[in-house]
C-alpha cells in the first residue's frame, strides 16, 4: 500500500527549499522580477541545481544525480508552487530529464547529457507544446533527415533559457528523440509571468540521436506522464499557498467590528476548500509514488483533481482578499495565472478524466 505521509527526510528537504525561497524568491522579489527583461532567476536556478543538487534528485548517482525518487522531487515542486519561483525546473529537471531517463542510459550521448542536466551544467527543455498530454499522438512538427532537423514547435515551457532541447522528430525510419543545441527560441506571450514559453525554430539543425523508432514514443510518453504527475504536486503547492494566505488575511481584516473570518459564510467556503486540498494532496502524493510503476490511473486522477483545486483556491484567494486581491501589487494574481496555465499544461482535467474513463472501462 502506498504511504502518503511525508518522511523525515522529505520534511527536511521541504524546510531547506522553503527557507531558500523565503530568502531569495519571496513575493516582492518575484513581482519585481517578472516586470524586468530577465524574468527568470538564473542565479537561484544555479543554487537549486548546481549547489543543492535538486535538478538531479531522481537521477541515479552514477549519472550525476542524488539517487532519490519522484516522491522527493514532488516535495520540491510543492514548494515551487508555493513560491511560483521563476526557475526552469519543470522544463529541465522534470520533462527533459525524465525523457532522458526513459532512454538507454548506456548510450554515452544520453548519459553525458543527463549528467549535465542533473548537475546544473546545462538547462534543458522538452521540445513539445506545453499543452501536449500523455496518450496523444507522437508530435509531427519536426522532421529529420540524415541527422538534420527542421521544423517549428510552439509554446515550449522554459525554451527561452534552455541550452539544449530534447526534440521528438519523425524521419524515414520512424519517430526518434534527438538532442539539439542549435535552435532559435522566440519568447511567446505567456499568461503565467513566472513560467515563460517560447516558440522554437529548427532550421537544418544537427541532432544527436537519443532514442530510435523502437523506444522514442515510449520514452516521450514516460516523460509526459511523469511531468503530469509531478505537475499535480506543483498545483498542490499553489492551492496550499492560496489557502494559507487567505486564512491569514481574513483573521486580520475587520468589518463591522469583527474579523471577516468569523463570518459563517466565509468559514464554510474555506472549510470546503480545505477538504478539496486534502483530497488533492492524497492523489498527488499517490501519483508521485506511482510514476516509477507506470500507474496511469493514479496520474490521471491526480491531474484532474489538482488542476481543479488549484484554480478554485486561487479564485477564492482573490475574492476573499477583497479589493487588495485585485491589485497588481498583491501576488494573488501570479497564483491564479500559474493555476490557469497549469490547468492546460500536459493535458486538461477533461482530457485526463476521459483517459481515466477508458482505464476503468467507463463508457463514453
Amino acid at each position: 500500500m502506498t504511504d502518503l505521509l511525508y518522511s523525515e527526510v522529505q520534511e527536511d528537504l521541504r524546510a531547506s527549499v522553503r527557507d531558500l525561497f523565503a530568502d531569495r524568491a519571496d513575493s516582492a522579489k518575484v513581482l519585481a522580477r517578472v516586470e524586468t527583461g530577465e524574468p527568470y532567476d538564473l542565479k537561484l536556478w544555479r543554487t537549486l541545481a548546481a549547489e543543492l543538487g535538486f535538478a538531479g534528485l531522481h537521477v541515479p548517482e552514477e549519472l550525476g544525480g542524488q539517487g532519490a525518487s519522484t516522491r522527493e522531487l514532488a516535495v520540491v515542486l510543492e514548494e515551487l508552487g508555493r513560491s511560483v519561483a521563476p526557475v526552469p525546473f519543470l522544463g529541465s529537471a522534470v520533462l527533459a530529464t525524465s525523457a532522458l531517463l526513459a532512454c538507454d542510459s548506456a548510450s554515452s550521448t544520453v548519459a553525458g547529457l543527463l549528467r549535465k542536466l542533473a548537475t546544473g551544467e546545462a538547462i534543458g527543455a522538452l521540445a513539445v507544446p506545453l499543452s501536449t498530454w500523455p496518450g496523444g499522438e507522437f508530435p509531427a512538427g519536426v522532421t529529420v533527415s540524415g541527422g538534420v532537423l527542421s521544423g517549428r514547435i510552439p509554446v515550449v515551457a522554459d525554451g527561452s533559457v534552455a541550452d539544449v532541447l530534447v526534440v521528438p522528430a519523425t524521419g524515414p525510419d520512424g519517430p526518434g528523440l534527438y538532442a539539439v543545441n542549435d535552435f532559435t527560441a522566440q519568447e511567446a506571450i505567456s499568461l503565467d509571468l513566472t513560467r515563460r514559453v517560447a516558440d522554437i525554430t529548427l532550421d537544418g539543425a544537427e541532432g544527436q540521436l537519443l532514442a530510435g523508432p523502437d523506444t522514442a514514443a515510449a520514452a516521450l510518453e514516460e516523460a509526459l506522464t511523469a511531468g503530469a504527475a509531478l505537475l499535480a504536486s506543483e498545483q498542490l503547492g499553489v492551492a496550499q499557498w492560496c489557502l494559507d494566505e487567505t486564512v491569514s488575511y481574513v483573521k486580520q481584516r475587520f468589518q463591522f467590528g469583527r474579523a471577516v473570518g468569523s463570518f459563517q459564510a466565509l468559514k464554510h467556503r474555506l472549510a470546503d476548500l480545505y477538504l478539496e486540498l486534502v483530497t488533492a494532496r492524497a492523489t498527488a502524493r499517490n501519483a508521485a509514488d506511482a510514476v516509477a510503476t507506470g500507474e496511469d490511473v493514479a496520474v490521471a486522477t491526480a491531474v484532474a483533481q489538482a488542476s481543479t483545486v488549484a484554480v478554485h483556491a486561487a479564485e477564492e484567494a482573490i475574492q476573499l482578499h477583497g479589493g487588495i486581491g485585485m491589485t497588481w501589487e498583491h501576488p494573488a494574481h501570479l497564483y491564479l495565472k500559474r493555476a490557469k496555465a497549469d490547468e492546460i499544461a500536459l493535458g486538461t482535467p477533461g482530457r485526463h478524466r476521459a483517459n481515466l474513463a477508458k482505464l476503468v472501462n467507463l463508457p463514453a
